[in-house]
């Protein structure tokens, strides 16, 4: 069986690094925060380009976190997707906010020209707009450029989801350069994933960082005195010691998935009825997902014989947050509808993508494929 995603192979690829980073915190004595927190988070800002790295429990956390930063709360309309994990949604629900869902466009990212139109829409006596969550999904970012302009048009703060494109570019800009935060997951599964749950937020305002680390624990300016309410969200040294060994590697796991993604789009071309990932000019994607489009019609049953043949998928997402139950009917949604979202959560499949997939079964996924079709 080839598996989607195989975070143990990531495990297995360090194993010796990994290991001794679990024994030096174990050995050290010192297992909540402390210097294995604030090393990492120093060098993950490095690699993101970023001034301040704040490391939290989860990327919901994370989010959480951004938005109370910022000092959203009730009243503030938040304006995201709906083509996007659960947590984007719920974190600006968790402090009070209210979510305003968007289409995508093309490349699933949020759809610029649906949010302008949303905006110059919003009725007298909503919730005021606040800000904007772009998502960078599958490992490629959204068009930026477009949501930042917007955004400075109407004074929307901008905090980006960057939890599945850690080190994305777009015409030669890292992720996390037009916002004022960022937040990433660090979950096991993605481009840089801890052995457990993990987050962390990037920012380039030193104020802005220091209210985050008073947020994550409990409001603390000096133990055990709480300066403002926060909350205990805290990614412990464990995990950051692996995170930290897995660093060293995140360049080389990228260039890694790159190759793979060519890999599928060279065996894959001129499929009759499959689309493969579309690539927004000048973007640099890293690959969370490689997801291809094979129309409602097919995409389940194509599903099943892929599974029969030993190449495990997986679809992102299923269910659009607007059409779940926590929110059908309940959240408001962009101008015009979301039918790219729609259209999409029955077309998708995302195919075996991590670094440790090898040559011999990314052609296997492509003779399969194939064969399939």
């Amino acid at each position: 069986m080839i598996p989607q995603t195989d975070p143990k192979a990531a495990y297995l690829a360090q194993q010796a690094e990994i290991d001794a980073a679990i024994r030096r915190v174990l050995e050290g004595g010192r297992y909540i925060l402390g210097e294995e927190v604030s090393a990492f988070e120093a060098e993950f800002a490095a690699y993101a380009g970023a001034k301040q790295g704040v490391a939290v429990a989860s990327g919901t956390d994370a989010l959480i976190l951004a938005f109370r930063a910022l000092g959203l709360g009730p009243g503030d309309a938040v304006f995201t997707v709906s083509h996007t994990a659960v947590a984007t949604v719920s974190a600006i629900e968790l402090v009070g906010a209210t979510p305003v869902l968007l289409d995508v466009d093309a490349y699933y990212g949020l759809d610029p020209a649906q949010l302008e139109k949303t905006l110059a829409a919003w009725p007298a006596g909503a919730a005021k707009p606040k800000a904007i969550v772009p998502v960078h999904l599958y490992g490629q970012a959204a068009d930026m450029p477009a949501i930042a302009a917007i955004a400075a048009k109407h004074g929307l703060a901008i905090i980006e989801d960057g939890s599945q494109a850690h080190g994305a570019r777009l015409g030669g800009i890292g992720i996390g350069h037009w916002g004022q935060l960022t937040a990433y997951s660090l979950y096991p599964t993605k481009n840089l994933g801890a052995i457990g749950d993990g987050g962390i937020i990037t920012t380039e305002d030193a104020a802005v960082a220091t209210r985050l680390k008073e947020l994550r624990e409990y409001g603390w300016r000096e133990r055990y005195v709480s300066a403002i309410t926060g909350m205990n969200s805290r990614l412990d040294p464990l995990q950051a010691a692996i995170l930290r060994a897995k660093l060293t590697r995140l360049k080389a796991d990228t260039a890694r998935r790159q190759a793979i993604a060519a890999r599928y789009d060279a065996g894959l071309k001129n499929l009759d009825g499959i689309s493969l990932p579309a690539t927004r000019t000048g973007a640099e994607p890293v690959y969370h997902q490689y997801v291809i489009d094979v129309g409602a019609a097919r995409r389940d049953a194509l599903r099943d014989t892929l599974a029969k043949a030993g190449v495990g998928t997986l679809i992102h997402y299923p269910v659009p947050v607007h059409l779940q139950p926590a929110y059908q009917g309940r959240v408001p949604l962009g101008v015009g509808g979301l039918a790219r979202t729609e259209a999409a959560a029955k077309a998708i499949l995302s195919l075996p993508m991590f670094p440790q997939l090898s040559d011999a079964q990314a052609d296997a996924v492509i003779a399969a494929v194939r064969q399939s079709v």
